[in-house]
């Protein structure tokens, strides 16, 4: 507990000591009312201060006003002899005793949120002249050198330039397994180092590296507010003014209509139920539960190595009819190896040799394979005028002979006709001296839970899997058979990807929504067109953190399936809260206006939905057994 709700609770304590006293003191009239005005004031006076305040801002309809209202008219009626002392103070004490419950349980919230997400560093130790100074992470500057010994979080993203170690990434990732790095391994900030010493250089600021960014992305995730958050919002601004008009109305309609028909007025009793109305009435458990659910829910997401950047985006991912996939980095490895050659002109050493070098300057996975199988030097003095073409592949001029490595479209704009037919796999297609030379056939195998997650996804309520490619046709078809999705387009440039969702976007039943999975690089403009943006194995891309609404940490597939498991739990306790609330404050509102409920069943109506409310919201903090 902090400083403020060690002293609520002491007030709570004291003034339940003081009353449970007076039941046993023998006053009557005033001494009695002074008596019992002790304990009201120790538990009451903050929330009277606030009214008052409310009132003189002229912002009068809240909780602390029906509350202040609720209270002093129960004291009037028992100085009048019409009421009981007890129940004035009992109201207040429970209302403050739910408001400390609701503070503590946000506090423990946010604490196991910080535990979980504990990865921002205390300290980097920067090395200065061969010598070691402990400085704070933000007075490093990019390019400097820092060591990082065992059991220390790494402050600042770079680069491992001596040392080797194994990584714990749980804080980023939610995964338990570490990572093994060695010089030249980019590290990000927020892992924590578990063996080796590692001298580090940095590549980042502290403010753009890699903990930073995510931190700021939780801490920020609720000014983006979902639709129910917002309705709630809209619900109180009205429901406050309508209740206390409408408790008005109860204590003077009834006994002004009773003296009409000839009637005693009973003007207690029907102040009495307005009273009662008025403290029913409270919108605490609604104000309170709703953001409280989404914070948790977002809190747990991020526990699971899963970053939500709102609550609208959870209550998107809800909602989820279609999935729709890059493939490649994503379903896929993304790590291309040559499996051999078709339709050549030329040795098969010499196409490998000439497409490396073409493929030189290109960090496309493809290109990294082809330079890989060739295992020769790359001289930058034989190649020159690269030039890469997007969708297609690149040109370049190798010892002096023009080269061409791409696709069956790249072959087609120069005028080169290839074979007919495709390979099984990915081709690249080589053209030397103007002239057709073969193609270089790579594999790329699927993720090991992609198929998995896969269907994991259906039995989660998601109706649809598609698939959207650059490959050829063969290769997509049978990744998208291997892997259950139900529809696939290849061949397909980034702005192609735009158009295909769009029209899938008009396809989804109403109030569905469309989430697209990508690397978070190459597909930044198809991730932001969806209705939910989802970056996949994106720690430490900006891109991704930027581009996308949800940033899976990993690269695990079925970290899909957790955040939409994630997100309709959260839902489902979100709808749960709204259903209970205002139907135990209808009922009891009704029991109420016609005499059936006293001050004791108001205060249930009030603090012991809240109390209810706000521990199911909780439930949506714990995620790792989904």
């Amino acid at each position: 507990m902090n400083r403020k709700q060690k002293r609520l609770l002491i007030r709570i304590l004291t003034a339940a000591a003081l009353l449970v006293g007076l039941i046993f003191v023998p006053a009557e009239g005033p001494v009695r009312f002074l008596l019992y005005l002790v304990p009201y004031l120790i538990i009451g006076h903050d929330v009277l201060r606030k009214a008052w305040n409310g009132i003189r801002n002229r912002q009068v309809f809240d909780e602390c006003f029906l509350m202040t209202a609720a209270t002093l008219g129960a004291f009037a009626l028992a100085l009048t002899g019409g009421g009981d002392y007890t129940e004035a103070v009992a109201v207040m004490l429970f209302y403050q005793i739910g408001e400390w419950f609701q503070s503590y349980a946000v506090g423990r919230s946010r604490q196991s949120i910080g535990q979980l997400m504990d990865i921002r560093p205390d300290y980097a130790n920067l090395e200065i002249g061969g010598q070691l100074e402990r400085v704070d992470p933000e007075e490093v500057e990019p390019g400097a050198v820092i060591v990082v010994r065992p059991g220390e979080k790494i402050p600042i993203d770079g680069v491992v330039i001596e040392g080797t170690s194994a990584l714990d990434t749980a804080a980023l990732t939610g995964e338990s397994l570490p990572r093994d790095i060695a010089p030249g391994g980019e590290v990000l900030s927020g892992c924590t180092n578990l063996s080796g010493v590692l001298r580090i250089r940095t590549t980042r600021a502290f403010g753009e590296s890699t903990a930073s960014r995510i931190l700021d992305l939780v801490e920020n995730a609720s000014s983006r507010k979902s639709r129910s958050e917002a309705f709630i919002s809209r619900f109180a601004r009205i429901y406050t003014p309508v209740v206390c008009w409408s408790a008005l109305a109860l204590a003077v309609l009834p006994p002004l209509a009773r003296l009409l028909l000839g009637l005693a007025p009973a003007w207690g009793v029907w102040i009495y139920r307005a009273l009662t109305f008025l403290v029913i009435s409270c919108p605490c458990a609604l104000v309170i539960s709703i953001p409280l659910s989404f914070f948790a829910g977002i809190g747990g997401a991020s526990s699971a190595g899963v970053l939500v950047k709102g609550s609208n985006f959870l209550e998107a991912l809800s909602r989820t009819a279609c999935v729709v996939f890059d493939k490649t980095g994503t379903l896929t490895r993304g790590e291309f190896s040559v499996t051999g050659t078709a339709h050549a002109a030329v040795p098969e050493k010499t196409l490998l040799e000439y497409a490396a070098l073409a493929e030189s300057a290109s960090s496309h996975p493809i290109s990294r394979s082809v330079r890989a199988a060739w295992g020769g030097q790359i001289r930058e003095n034989r190649v020159r005028e690269i030039r890469e073409i997007s969708g297609q592949g690149v040109t370049a001029v190798v010892d002096g002979r023009p080269v061409a490595a791409g696709n069956r479209r790249l072959m087609d704009v120069l005028g080169i006709p290839c074979p007919p037919g495709e390979e099984t796999g990915t081709a690249l297609h080589v053209a030397l001296d103007g002239r057709y030379a073969g193609q270089i056939l790579l594999g790329d195998q699927a993720k090991p839970t992609a198929a998995e997650a896969v269907r994991a996804l259906k039995t989660v309520g998601v109706r649809e899997t598609v698939m959207l490619t650059g490959d050829t046709e063969t290769a997509a078809r049978q990744i998208a058979a291997d892997l259950g999705i139900g529809r696939v387009y290849s061949g397909l440039l980034p702005g192609d990807k735009v158009t295909r969702v769009e029209a899938l976007l008009t396809e989804l039943p109403a109030g569905s929504t469309l989430a697209f999975v990508g690397d978070g690089i190459n597909d930044a403009p198809v991730l932001s067109r969806a209705d939910i943006g989802v970056a996949m194995g994106a720690m430490g891309s900006d891109a991704a953190i930027e581009a996308a609404d949800v940033v899976l940490m990993d690269d695990d597939p079925l970290k899909l399936v957790k955040a939409v498991r994630i997100a309709r739990k959260c839902m489902g306790i979100v709808r749960q809260n709204i259903v209970f609330a205002i139907g135990i404050k209808v009922l009891c509102l009704l029991l109420s206006a016609v005499g059936l409920a006293d001050m004791w069943l108001a205060i249930f109506a009030d603090v012991g939905v809240m109390v209810l409310a706000v521990l199911n919201a909780i439930r949506a903090l714990f995620v790792k057994r989904l």
